[in-house]
């Protein structure tokens, strides 16, 4: 009962009641006794209280009468008001409440009783004023908020490209015989969704997706290359088991990686197209790819997609043990691999845009 002493209204047509309530909040709180509703009302006009104590029972205005008219002044109108009465039956205490009592306390008062149910109300009142306020500050700043929001969203936008850029660099920049793989597999596997986008095959899935998101996570499919040594990714000639065993781990590291990256952020929905992609795109049709060994279509279609893209990169791109591969004969190995390496139904899709492919990659179709 700390702080600025709250003013309180005892209205009661009692003396007794009257002094003996008044006796009892005095200490505590400021008291303003009336013994009829009218004379509440004058005071109300100099005064507005913290809380009203009305009697239900006074001649001229009762209490029900006067809180219907407390409640439809705005001046009083959230002033907490707790009804006083002698009856005890249940349709006295509905009625009450039903006009906008608060509590109801009985009499004669009980001292500690009395005191509980005020400051339990008056402290219920403050935090709602407190909560209303707060609310109505909230609405101010969001409604000034929004173009703020976007000028640091930009900003962050700007800032996370950046980094996602630089790491997706330094992967080509180890992998340097493979320079302009990310950015090639990107543009493949835009011409696939495109075609997958006129309707058929997958068109329903494809339509949830974020095209713009699901191109950008595919920059990260080969991340995890990061972590393979600089000697397994640029030998001369072709790995030894031992050597794809470990060229085979950028698979894991990479799913590792983005999953970091998902838990520290809360950001799934790009990067779990990431980790579909970094995850799958070595899983074959018939299961016998890596690391898991999915097979059809347990097989995400993101990883599916990347699959067609990245195989026929490598076919065309030149490596250290190998010349590029022309496009038609690219094309004749990929379609070979339908059902066993890739997805036939994506392969039908491949074969329709498969020009777009040598168009995407610089070369002759």
């Amino acid at each position: 009962m700390g702080g600025a002493r709250k003013t309180v209204y005892i209205v009661d047509d009692n003396h007794t009641n009257l002094t003996s309530g008044r006796n009892m909040l005095m200490t505590f709180y400021q008291v303003i006794p009336a013994m009829t509703a009218q004379a509440m009302f004058e005071n109300l006009e100099k005064v507005v209280p913290d809380l009203i104590l009305l009697d239900i029972e006074m001649p001229g205005m009762d209490g029900y009468e006067a809180m219907r008219r407390l409640k439809s002044d705005a001046r009083w109108a959230e002033v907490p008001v707790i009804f006083l009465t002698a009856k005890d039956d249940a349709d006295s205490e509905i009625e009450g409440l039903d006009l906008g009592a608060v509590d109801y306390i009985k009499k004669p008062f009980v001292a500690p009783l009395l005191l509980k149910r005020i400051e339990k109300e008056l402290l219920f009142h403050q935090q709602r004023r407190e909560l209303i306020e707060t609310q109505k500050e909230l609405r101010h700043h969001l409604e000034n908020l929004e173009e703020l929001v976007l000028q640091k969203t930009e900003t962050v936008m700007m800032l996370h490209n950046a980094v996602f850029d630089t790491v997706i660099e330094m992967v080509e920049f180890r992998d340097n015989y493979t320079g302009g793989h990310i950015t090639r597999t990107q543009m493949y596997l835009r011409v696939l969704l495109d075609e997958i986008g006129k309707g058929g095959v997958y068109a329903g899935e494809v339509a949830g997706w974020d095209m713009g998101a699901i191109l950008t996570a595919s920059k990260l499919h080969d991340v995890g290359k990061i972590a393979v040594s600089d000697t397994i990714l640029g030998k001369n000639g072709k790995f030894t088991e031992e050597e794809y065993a470990i060229m085979k781990t950028h698979v894991t590291v990479g799913v590792d990686a983005i999953e970091k990256i998902v838990r520290k952020t809360g950001e799934d929905t790009f990067y779990n197209h990431a980790i579909r992609m970094a995850g799958t795109h070595h899983e074959k049709w018939d299961g016998g790819g890596y690391p898991i060994g999915l097979k059809g279509a347990n097989i995400p279609l993101e990883g599916r997609l990347m699959a067609i893209a990245d195989v026929y990169d490598a076919l065309i791109s030149k490596r250290q043990y190998k010349d590029p591969m022309p496009h038609e004969k690219a094309c004749a190995i990929i379609e070979e691999g339908s059902g066993t390496h890739f997805d036939p139904a994506l392969i039908e899709v491949f074969g329709r845009v498969k020009g777009r492919f040598a168009e995407a990659a610089g070369i002759a179709g």
